[in-house]
């Protein structure tokens, strides 16, 4: 099949398709050239947009904030449109039967960079963009949709289209913070999160209520700045201030803004849309799907990752797991580096996105109660609640992995996904539920050799990537086959594992600082209405006591005790932490640099000591994935790609010179 552009439309009876109306093809071309991949075959590539309406009076939609704000078409329903991107099977019999949908990270494409250890691209089109073809061998249905309204501009970035929430012929006002920390001395900032996203305009610069303050750290006191130091951009989207803001402070502008859209549109479009794949049409019709290919899917696994994963978290807790007709939506979920994290999908001028670090996008409503999956009471607020509260009663409980990497205990309050909120046991898990950490690891793994760029340390090279690509199997096993996945792995309390920051037995090293300040989640009130009708009327929001904070403990390197330790930190050739802190060029050098970990690498005595060969090192490191592939950890098919990047690795830090 040549590669075509055209606009092929395929209408939907919205009785059967709940609230997906129509799709809209506009490219579709083969993958590679037809290309084989495996038992699967060829795959091709579709692009075009999904369009939706939602009836505001379904028990399934009243979740979605401002639904009954939004304006409707002849029949009384919200229309709204979002971008698609799939890649699937030319012959949809040789396909797995799941589709693996990825929730697009600021519009962008990342699983294939995740699991197939390929070269990024927001429209994969070249060799280098499948990696080793992991998720196309394996026959997966793959699946992006746009979610998130505050995109930025640019091609190929997946968007939301969705209309603003109006009383009436009134336009609706509300209050938003925009906080910013300069990296350097500037005079101005973007009121969008790190000048990327879309954002709300000021609706009126001239309003005296409009307030810029200044902290040193997240819970320090603010400064209020004079009006008159300060002003707004003429298209009312930047701060101007001529004397400059320093760097490493954090400064925060509290202004109204008007129109707000429905984010919550998002999460319903994604809950459509894995609906309609999952279970197509009338009985007449079939399973009538994407150009007639999709008759097979039985299933549906979704992806996020950072940003994505707060996302599929905030999915299932507001109940979006079921669909219009009280079906499961997504039967299996991995919510990756998303910590005990949520996010700003489902409320009024809602922020998506924003998120939460430990001197970067303070006191949004991220890392919010509930935390655990499973029901827990506040003592200080009396409230009960869990992450799968609603799924369980609507009985429509996905199985979930929640990964995560070191950072995100240090960064993101992760601790509190499976401890108790005073910090003292750890909290039982589901039985669909898996938890897993990575030992010694940051965000995302730095390229090797591991570069600095801002913080004090080099950034942390310990790839997850290949353990990733294991437990994905690993959950399509379960839910394809029933067979049971690898147990969790993840640092106990009752272990000694899991431990304040003050008890954690840091080595002191040469010209190593350690962290004196993590991620702290605090009680946070954003007003009377926010939880109960996703209404901020209070910015900052008032602070309350702070849940616990738990990190991992350490060895004597350095090295953490417990989660998966993979090769890296298992047979190590230095000190692998997810903690990283801003080099002082950057202001505020005792925070931790958002994201970031530290690789500290042995003297090259040490190493010489511990391992007396190149051979002998290897040996060891091939000894520590021939367990973790035997525990399921990892692939068999990268034992070799493990042991060729141990060897570089030697290389460049212990081979004579």
């Amino acid at each position: 099949m040549r590669r075509s552009v055209f606009a092929s439309t395929f209408l939907l009876a919205t009785a059967a398709f709940a609230g997906l109306v129509r799709i809209q093809v506009l490219e579709r071309s083969d993958v590679l050239d037809g290309k084989p991949f495996g038992r699967t075959g060829a795959y091709e590539r579709l692009v075009g947009r999904a369009y939706f309406a939602v009836d505001p009076a379904l028990a399934a939609n009243r979740i979605i904030c401002d639904l009954d704000l939004a304006p409707r078409d002849a029949a009384g329903k919200v229309e709204f449109s979002a971008d698609l991107y799939v890649l699937q099977p030319r012959d949809p019999k040789a396909g797995n039967g799941t589709v693996l949908f990825e929730v697009s990270n600021r519009g962008g494409k990342g699983m294939l960079g995740m699991f197939n250890r390929a070269a990024g691209s927001l429209d994969p089109s070249a060799p280098e963009h499948f990696g080793d073809g992991l998720l196309l061998e394996e026959g997966f249905t793959l699946v992006w949709l746009g979610w998130e309204f505050d995109v930025p501009p640019g091609d190929k970035l997946l968007r939301l289209y969705t209309p603003a929430a109006r009383a009436g012929d009134r336009a609706i006002t509300g209050l938003v913070r925009s906080e910013y920390v300069p990296d350097q001395q500037v005079t101005s900032f973007s009121l969008a999160d790190r000048a990327m996203a879309v954002t709300y305009p000021v609706a009126d610069p001239s309003d005296p209520a409009v307030v810029l303050t200044l902290r040193e750290r997240v819970d320090g006191p603010r400064r209020t700045i004079p009006r008159n130091r300060w002003s707004f951009s003429p298209d009312r989207t930047r701060v101007i201030m001529e004397a400059g803001f320093e760097p490493g402070r954090l400064y925060d502008v509290v202004y109204k803004a008007q129109d707000p859209a429905l984010a919550g549109l998002g999460p319903a479009a994604v809950r459509d849309f894995i609906s309609f794949l999952k279970y197509g049409g009338t009985p007449e019709q079939g399973h009538l799907m994407l150009a007639d290919q999709h008759q097979h899917l039985k299933r549906a696994i979704g992806f996020g990752s950072s940003q994505s994963g707060r996302f599929l978290r905030t999915f299932v807790y507001y109940g979006f797991n079921q669909d219009e007709r009280g079906r499961k939506v997504f039967d299996g979920l991995i919510p990756h580096v998303a910590g005990a994290g949520r996010g700003s999908y489902n409320h009024r001028f809602a922020q998506p996105s924003r998120d939460a670090h430990p001197h970067l996008n303070t006191l949004y409503p991220t890392v919010l109660f509930p935390f655990t999956d499973l029901d827990q009471t506040d003592p200080l607020t009396g409230l009960t609640d869990g992450l799968l509260r609603r799924a369980r009663t609507a009985g429509v409980v996905p199985r979930i992995f929640h990964t995560n990497g070191s950072y995100e205990y240090y960064g993101r309050a992760s601790a509190l996904i499976h401890t108790t909120l005073d910090g003292r046991q750890d909290a039982p898990l589901p039985p669909e539920t898996r938890v897993y950490l990575f030992a010694g690891s940051q965000h995302g793994p730095s390229p090797w050799p591991p570069p600095r760029g801002g913080t004090q340390n080099l950034r942390n090279p310990n790839d997850f990537r290949y353990s990733m690509r294991a437990l994905l199997m690993a959950l399509h096993r379960w839910l394809a086959e029933g067979v049971a996945p690898p147990p969790s792995r993840y640092p106990k309390i009752a272990d000694g594992q899991l431990v304040p920051l003050a008890r954690v037995r840091f080595p002191r090293l040469p010209s190593v600082a350690i962290p004196t300040r993590i991620y702290e989640a605090y009680r946070l009130d954003f007003g009377p209405q926010f939880r109960t009708r996703g209404i901020v009327s209070l910015e900052p929001p008032t602070v309350g006591p702070a849940f616990s904070a738990l990190i991992p403990q350490v060895d004597a390197d350095g090295n953490e005790l417990g989660g998966i330790r993979l090769p890296d930190v298992a047979v190590p050739l230095g000190v692998y932490t997810g903690w990283n802190l801003r080099d002082p060029a950057l202001g505020a050098p005792d925070e931790l640099y958002s994201m970031a970990g530290s690789f500290i690498p042995f003297p090259r005595a040490e190493i010489e000591k511990r391992y007396p060969s190149r051979s002998a090192y290897l040996d060891k490191v091939a000894a520590a994935v021939r367990e973790l592939i035997r525990e399921g950890y990892l692939l068999e098919r990268d034992r070799s790609p493990l042991l060729d990047r141990a060897g570089r690795q030697w290389d460049h830090l212990a081979a004579p010179r």
